[in-house]
């Protein structure tokens, strides 16, 4: 999953960053409006998180700007405490949900895996397919009841399988959606991700589709 934080305070942006690399995720980071505005109409993401008090171009601006754009992807807006009209603006403008400031980032990260798991149709932290669970609160994968250690890309391949699980998933889309901007993209090193995980997990859930890219689907639906 590949997420954008547009914060202008450096040490908050860097804190909500590093917590979201931690939980597993690829992120991209703006510190003012025209910038994250730019970065969420040409990037795709799965989720932003949008403070309002943004310089260039405040935040409710560029909220509204991705929707006219026709960006779907799910806003997290931040909001000062005292502010509950930035909260109706926001809302009114296009957000999902919101976090007041100053918070904790246990409460962020719940609060985008929630925005994730609505926005692909699941509604719990833990994600099955067939044999496997994976628990989006943990980072954490089982197979029959056995934990399977994966690194970071590994994971992230895997949870956006499942997340989007009995759909096609381009190899390019996989590329867009698990790398951040720094990443030196190679969509072959998608097969290599692939070929591991098939040999961790020991059992058939990804399946190849020719030409077109990878499904997750439980052995018997395969």
């Amino acid at each position: 999953m590949r997420l954008l934080v547009v914060e202008d305070d450096k040490d908050l942006n860097r804190q909500i960053v590093t917590a979201l690399e931690n939980a597993g995720y690829a992120v991209d980071k703006a510190f003012d409006g025209e910038e994250g505005l730019y970065l969420g109409e040409t990037e795709p993401y799965d989720a932003v998180i949008l403070d309002l008090g943004l310089p260039k171009v405040d935040g409710v601006a560029v909220l509204q700007g991705w929707r006219r754009a026709g960006k779907t992807m799910p806003v997290l807006i931040l909001t000062a405490r005292d502010r509950w009209s930035d909260k109706v603006a926001g809302f009114d403008a296009g957000a999902d949900d919101y976090v007041v400031k100053p918070f904790h980032v246990e409460e962020l990260l719940a609060r985008v895996r929630a925005l994730l798991r609505r926005a692909a149709g699941h509604a719990t932290s833990e994600l099955i397919c067939g044999p496997v669970r994976l628990d989006t609160r943990a980072s954490r994968v089982v197979v029959d009841g056995n934990p399977v250690k994966l690194t970071s890309h590994e994971y992230r391949l895997l949870a956006y399988l499942m997340h989007h699980q009995g759909r096609v998933v381009s190899r390019t889309e996989l590329v867009e959606h698990l790398y951040d901007q720094d990443f030196d993209r190679d969509s072959n090193t998608i097969e290599v991700f692939v070929g591991r995980l098939r040999k961790k997990l020991g059992v058939e859930v990804i399946e190849t589709v020719r030409g077109l890219g990878y499904i997750a689907a439980a052995p018997e639906k395969v």
